[in-house]
């Protein structure tokens, strides 16, 4: 089956419109403006600072109230977890 002139340039548009949103904003005007590290380069910086990554599952209240004061710490959601482990754990 053939398509017709109007089908392939509706997906033809498609086709461009997935590329587009895909591609997400250049780094120029994105978070990608400051110097980002690769997972790895970050992996390397994480272990020399002698940080070992920890998963836990979490109450969703809980981890809006954590992101919450998070975003008021100064260090940061991590910083702050430390803190509060650090005082809950003696």
């Amino acid at each position: 089956m053939t398509m017709k002139k109007f089908d392939l340039a509706k997906q033809m548009a498609l086709k461009i419109e997935g590329k587009r949103k895909g591609a997400g904003a250049p780094d120029r005007f994105a978070q990608g403006a400051a110097v980002a590290l690769d997972k790895r380069e970050q992996r390397k910086r994480d272990a020399a600072a002698g940080l070992v990554p920890f998963a836990c599952k979490l109450p969703a209240d809980l981890v809006a109230r954590i992101n919450a004061q998070g975003a008021d710490h100064e260090g940061g959601v991590n910083a702050l977890l430390v803190d509060l482990l650090e005082k809950g754990l003696g």
